[in-house]
């Protein structure tokens, strides 16, 4: 939970007559104490060897009716937090990079072979409501499939990957982003300004920009814009090699650029070198879907929470024989 706020703060001012109810506490149990009392038998009256002093178990339900008002005052200035909350819905849409580089074998078999088998999973993994969606992108995006809650559908399709040629991110990244305002638009999610909506991106990369229109940091900035996170993963190692002989070249991922994605968007990223990195990064991914943090009222807490110390304070007040009783 997120700092509390409160929306009626000028409530909190009922704090002031605390003071006022402990003196006027104080007050009546020191007249009570001075209250004279007839014992003709002192010889019993030495008996009982009564304390001068109140116990300090009789101060627990003043301390109990205090904490009570307080927590009275909280609920009248109808407090707010962040907290979040479980959606049983969401769109995500799976980007995918699918360059030359992404038929290099640093990552076993490959890295493409790699990344499918690891989404393949995730997507069935998935809660039944969630709709998912596929784009792929080499010197241009094209959109595999629409987002669905048909998540065998998407997997199957994963086969269709296929390593192309050159790397057009930011296109891909705009392309995605109008796919996921398209498929809330088409559930009724209207975007509400300060309120992220119940979507993301997952992007896998190996590379940097070759191609496209659109750059990196404006598809980022596009993300950001429509309050969609961009999860990334910069799949593959340095030693990565592509072509044999006096032709191979070495095509390391660009971790550096994926973090900028995370970072503008608000997205996590991760760098994965093997297989078992790279389902890491997807369980660790599809974990924090299913919740948004949203601005909840919990006055009913405070309002509970003081009915229960006052009831608590009445109760021990006659139990101990207190100021309360």
């Amino acid at each position: 939970m997120e700092k509390v706020s409160f929306g009626a703060p000028f409530a909190l001012l009922a704090l002031l007559t605390i003071p006022i109810a402990i003196a006027g506490i104080v007050l009546v149990s020191r007249r009570s104490a001075r209250s004279p009392v007839a014992f003709t038998n002192l010889e019993l009256l030495a008996a009982l060897d009564l304390p001068r002093r109140r116990s300090r178990r009789r101060l627990v339900p003043v301390a109990l009716l205090v904490a009570a008002l307080v927590l009275a005052a909280g609920a009248a200035a109808r407090p707010q937090a962040r907290l979040p909350v479980r959606v049983d819905n969401a769109t995500i849409v799976l980007l995918v990079d699918v360059s030359g580089s992404m038929s290099a074998r640093d990552v076993e078999p490959t890295r493409l072979d790699a990344a499918v088998a690891a989404m393949r999973g995730f997507v069935r993994r998935l809660p039944s409501g969630f709709k998912v969606g596929l784009v792929q992108f080499s010197d241009m995006p094209t959109v595999l499939a629409q987002p669905t809650a048909d998540h065998e559908r998407i997997a199957q399709t994963l086969d269709l990957l296929t390593p192309d040629s050159g790397t057009a991110l930011g296109d891909g990244l705009v392309t995605a982003v109008l796919l996921v305002k398209h498929s809330l638009a088409a559930d009724g999610v209207l975007p509400v300004p300060g309120r992220r909506p119940p979507a993301a991106i997952v992007l896998l990369s190996d590379g940097k920009q070759t191609q496209g229109t659109a750059t990196p940091a404006e598809g980022a900035a596009r993300a950001k814009a429509a309050g969609i996170p961009v999860d990334t993963v910069a799949l593959g190692t340095s030693h990565g090699v592509l072509g044999y002989g006096p032709f191979a070249k070495r095509v390391a991922p660009d971790a550096t650029l994926m973090r900028a994605i995370a970072k503008t968007s608000g997205g996590t990223t991760a760098a994965a070198r093997d297989t078992k990195q790279l389902s890491v990064f997807y369980r660790r991914v599809r974990s924090s879907f299913g919740t948004v943090t949203r601005t909840r009222d919990i006055a009913s807490w405070f309002a509970a929470g003081a009915a229960l110390l006052l009831l608590a304070a009445v109760g021990l007040g006659r139990l101990f024989g207190g100021a309360l009783d």
